[in-house]
């Protein structure tokens, strides 16, 4: 291009004979976004490895109760506590404290378990 040649922004992205073609730009951008992608996953992967032996506390509701004190002190061995829960109802799963996801209870071998079935989206950063 000559320098005394307008550069007509119309111009950019058409082929030899004057048709758009994109296919060049938008391969561009998709690498340029793949790449991104790419590295941003390897780039959290590594950061969370420093993460990985700190301890958590998690906990599944099953459900929640409310009584007053004399009542439950009159609870004893095999006292059944109605709970706010439907029978196959999704179960809460928090960690420290903040809700993460919701989930099912399993029985693996000889103990209780808990599936996740959906995780909870947080605002917070």
């Amino acid at each position: 291009m000559a320098e005394d040649e307008e550069l007509n922004l119309e111009d950019l992205g058409k082929n030899a004979d004057g048709e758009k073609d994109l296919t060049i730009h938008e391969e561009a951008i998709n690498a340029e976004t793949d790449a991104d992608d790419d590295t941003e996953i390897s780039r959290t992967a590594a950061d969370l490895e420093a993460v990985f032996d700190i301890p958590v506390h998690v906990t599944a509701v099953l459900g929640k109760s409310r009584m007053r004190v004399s009542q439950l002190l009159k609870l004893g061995r095999g006292a059944v506590i109605e709970l706010d829960r439907k029978v196959g109802e999704a179960i809460d799963i928090y960690v420290n404290n903040r809700l993460v996801a919701r989930g099912e209870v399993v029985v693996v071998e000889d103990r209780l378990g808990v599936t996740m079935t959906e995780i909870i989206k947080s605002d917070r950063r």
